[in-house]
């Protein structure tokens, strides 16, 4: 293993301090509370390069609450999001369930939208 971490840096420098550091680490700050305002916005959308998903994307491909809680509890464990955050989403989740953040993203989501699938 660690043959494989001094080849990677080697090899990969940048890529290897980014992977051992939080320096590309992105905080989510927001809450889409207007699910129908995200939708419109996102259905515009043609082109999803440079897009990364935050925690309503993961939040909207869950089947069951439970899923959510996981999504949320490991995303503030890698300090994705912070805690404050993270109890925010989960309050939304209990009062106002699992779809208040939006309908269900099924499989090939993105590849839809973007005119692929």
């Amino acid at each position: 293993m660690e043959l494989e971490r001094k080849k990677l840096q080697t090899m990969f420098p940048h890529l290897s301090k980014e992977l051992e550091g939080k320096s590309m680490a992105v905080g989510i700050e927001s809450v889409r509370s207007d699910t129908e305002a995200t939708e419109r916005k996102k259905t515009t959308r043609q082109d999803f390069t440079g897009y990364s998903p935050d925690v309503i994307d993961f939040i909207r491909r869950c089947d069951t609450k439970e899923q959510a809680r996981e999504i949320i509890a490991f995303l503030e464990k890698r300090s994705e999001i912070s805690s404050e955050y993270g109890g925010r989403l989960r309050e939304q989740l209990e009062r106002k369930g699992l779809r208040s953040f939006g309908s269900k993203k099924e499989h090939d989501y993105y590849l839809k939208r973007a005119g692929y699938g």
